[in-house]
């Protein structure tokens, strides 16, 4: 027998499973072991899926659902040094009798009965048990009758409980800290917390949020939220529509590709569902009846819309609860599909024929135009899609993953990533420092087009592009994305942030929503290694406690390596570091090493998200800045040069 192959051996005894091996977890206890479980990821809370978002909202939800049973139309949110957060309603309050187990035994709710709560989001008994479990501080008072009582828990464990009387309203106040073990150096962001305080006011009209002590609150919904977030002009009037269960509205507008903002029971479905299915397909037919031609791709292209609907008992994909799988309005009654392509039949064909005068030419002529532009380009796109399956085989520029996005069953997907590189030498420190199962690589041959005021056309032309739109297949939208976060990797110097806005250039000319549903980011990198080799390892984890939100410490040679991202962390770096350093200024990321990279790609890489509002402005900006204007930008940089004049030599050099 080869003594190389793979074999027992006989002392390779197995490992001992006996009855001490058996563990029993309590449910608080289940939550803090496995919290992915229940709150998807933990985060910091940079971004608006991380976990104490998640504990927010689950708390928030049954203040919404108390609305949405006509008890209470205020709730007041506070958030202290964006660590902490009070959230009170003035709903019925939790039954008092039940209040431990409401809060802190898992599958115990009153939601189980559709008596006391028709079309909720939370069914399972489980959110704000988890907001208990997840926090290191937990305060629950419910005031009904005259009477408070209060409960206060330490990491889902019981504390104190007491019952007094009380004038105060009827409802709800639930106080949490979450747990800095677990979320560690977390903070909320306070323009993350109103977006998810405004969705829910548009889809709760007739509700005040007060957050800490600003008012928020919508008078026309849906067509509200269409209007703070959309960043170009509609072509007609938003159209807005409510029914029973049902929301929607619709405009369109000069942007390529859809946008769409989907709601079940106030949750926000950020990866859409049934419901959306639905929706896309009916609107389209129903404007396709309504001229008697055209497809539906033409029909949807510019398309801005929301929809919203109540379901009994809905069955979401995760915990998270942002992919609806329901496939009926109720147990026993009608599917989604046939609800809501019944509601957009009736309702938006008769808007149709009655304001056709107002609108329905410039709705016509912008789906005429979307259809001349895909005729005249044909047959690119026919040869451009052949070459990009046959990249796909063999495709130079994409070392793959193996977690994508679109995996609805995977538990990793939202880990799933792509940088976007510049060059073989930066994609090739990626690609050997990168984790191969979420984390792909894209690799640019040099500077992209500027394809500002190109046609979609360009997309199919280029080869470049046209591979970057089939690796990230989104040529038909973002249902089938294959990487949850695209992230921009070029160099921190002049032809890098050059590279860089000529990217972001490239996705806001014809695949905005990427960006507005926050898929795109700016990868940073460090600019400086600061090695002292000669202070000695015990004192590294002194430093790091002194300065661990700066710096990002490395075993090496048993001395200090300090990574930094700016001039300033340079010099604390120097200052903390003591005398004569070692300074390496690092020029592109090619130069740094890939047993360097897989610190700045792991875990706790730094990411800068690209976000795009109402306010950005976003036309006038491309057009200053990628436009034709040289010589107003050329005046620009002229005045507002500035000269770094030579430093006078230090005495004594």
């Amino acid at each position: 027998m080869n003594p190389s192959s793979s074999t027992i051996t006989p002392d390779a005894s197995p490992v001992e499973y006996t009855d001490d091996n058996i563990r029993h977890l309590s449910d608080m206890e289940h939550v803090r072991t496995r919290p992915g479980m229940y709150i998807g990821r933990l985060g910091d809370g940079k971004l608006p899926e991380d976990g104490i978002y998640v504990l927010l909202k689950e708390v928030i939800d049954n203040s919404i659902d108390e609305f949405k049973m006509n008890a209470g139309d205020r709730i007041e949110i506070d958030v202290e040094d964006n660590l902490r957060v009070s959230v009170r309603d003035y709903g019925r309050g939790i039954p008092q009798g039940k209040l431990v187990e409401a809060v802190s035994v898992l599958n115990t709710g009153g939601k189980y009965d559709s008596k006391a709560f028709k079309k909720s989001v939370g069914l399972n008994g489980v959110g704000v048990k988890a907001v208990n479990a997840l926090s290191s501080h937990f305060e629950v008072k419910s005031y009904r009758d005259g009477r408070v009582r209060e409960l206060t828990f330490g990491k889902g464990n019981i504390q104190n409980d007491r019952t007094a009387k009380s004038s105060d309203e009827s409802g709800t106040y639930i106080y949490f800290e979450p747990d800095n073990t677990l979320f560690k150096n977390y903070s909320f962001h306070d323009d993350i917390v109103e977006e998810m305080l405004r969705n829910y006011t548009y889809l709760n009209t007739g509700l005040t949020i007060m957050y800490n002590g600003r008012r928020i609150l919508s008078r026309h919904g849906l067509k509200d939220l269409l209007t703070d977030n959309m960043t170009v002009d509609p072509l007609y009037p938003i159209v807005h529509m409510k029914g029973e269960d049902i929301e929607i509205a619709f405009t369109h507008t000069n942007q390529y590709g859809e946008e769409y903002y989907s709601f079940v029971n106030g949750q926000h479905t950020t990866q859409g569902g049934t419901h959306q299915t639905a929706f896309k397909e009916h609107i389209a037919r129903t404007i396709k009846e309504f001229f008697g031609k055209y497809e539906y791709g033409d029909i949807r292209n510019g398309l801005v819309a929301a929809i919203a609907v109540n379901v009994e008992e809905p069955v979401f994909e995760s915990q998270t609860k942002i992919k609806l799988g329901s496939t009926q309005m109720a147990p026993d009654g009608e599917s989604i599909n046939k609800y809501v392509g019944d509601f957009i039949k009736t309702n938006v064909d008769n808007y149709l024929h009655i304001h056709k005068e107002d609108f329905t030419d410039i709705l016509e002529n912008k789906i005429k135009e979307t259809e001349r532009e895909r005729k005249a380009m044909a047959g690119v796109t026919k040869l451009a899609r052949e070459r990009a399956k046959k990249a796909n085989l063999h495709n130079r520029k994409l070392r793959d993953c193996r977690v994508h996005y679109c995996d609805v069953k995977n538990n990793r997907k939202e880990e799933s990533s792509i940088f976007i590189t510049e060059g073989d030498s930066a994609s090739g420190s990626i690609t050997k420092s990168r984790d191969v199962n979420t984390q792909a690589v894209f690799s640019l041959r040099g500077k992209p087009l500027n394809s500002f005021g190109l046609t979609k056309k360009v997309v199919y032309e280029n080869e470049e592009f046209n591979l970057l739109q089939a690796a990230l297949d989104i040529e038909d939208g973002l249902d089938s994305l294959r990487y949850n976060k695209v992230i921009v990797a070029t160099d921190a110097d002049v032809d890098g942030m050059h590279i860089r806005l000529l990217i972001i250039t490239f996705f806001l000319q014809f695949f905005p929503e990427l960006i507005k549903k926050g898929h795109v980011y700016v990868l940073q990198t460090p600019l400086f290694r600061v090695r002292n080799r000669r202070t000695k390892i015990k004192d590294k984890q002194v430093i790091a406690d002194a300065d661990a939100h700066r710096a990002k410490n490395e075993k090496k040679n048993d001395f200090i390596t300090r990574y930094c991202y700016s001039e300033e962390e340079r010099l604390a770096a120097i200052s903390d570091l003591g005398p004569e350093p070692e300074i390496t200024r690092f020029k592109g990321l090619g130069e740094i090493s890939p047993d360097e990279f897989a610190h700045f790609i792991g875990p706790d890489m730094r990411l800068e998200q690209v976000t795009l509002h109402k306010n950005d402005q976003v036309s006038k900006l491309l057009e200053y800045y990628m436009g034709k204007n040289t010589m107003e930008r050329q005046n620009f940089i002229i005045d507002n040069l500035v000269i770094e004049e030579d430093l006078p030599e230090e005495e004594g050099e």
